[in-house]
């Protein structure tokens, strides 16, 4: 899945901020950009494993186009961070096995 998000430019002495408009209350920040969007992609799928774990439906992405117009987000860059939710939702478990030690 790939979502948009919404970075505001770090300077000297503080970071960039990273807001992700269709998953409220999902944000992050890194010292440089790559950073700031590796941490929202993180972040992001952190957000997705709460709507996992309530058993909601995962958000649909907007259109980064209707998302540019929003006047909150004036002047910040925007990016397309990509994620995989193929494993939410799903338990871990552990297994034991034995191999003969030739292997």
């Amino acid at each position: 899945m790939r979502y948009p998000i919404a970075i505001e430019t770090g300077t000297a002495t503080a970071a960039y901020g990273v807001a992700v408009p269709d998953l409220p209350g999902v944000f992050s920040a890194g010292d440089s950009l790559e950073e700031a969007i590796a941490q929202a992609e993180d972040a992001i799928l952190l957000g997705l494993e709460d709507y996992a774990e309530r058993a909601e439906a995962l958000p649909k992405a907007s259109r980064l186009q209707d998302l540019m117009q929003r006047p909150e987000f004036a002047g910040w860059t925007w990016a397309v961070a990509q994620v995989d939710p193929s494993h939410l939702g799903r338990k871990m478990v552990r297994v034991k096995i034995t191999l003969p030690d030739e292997c």
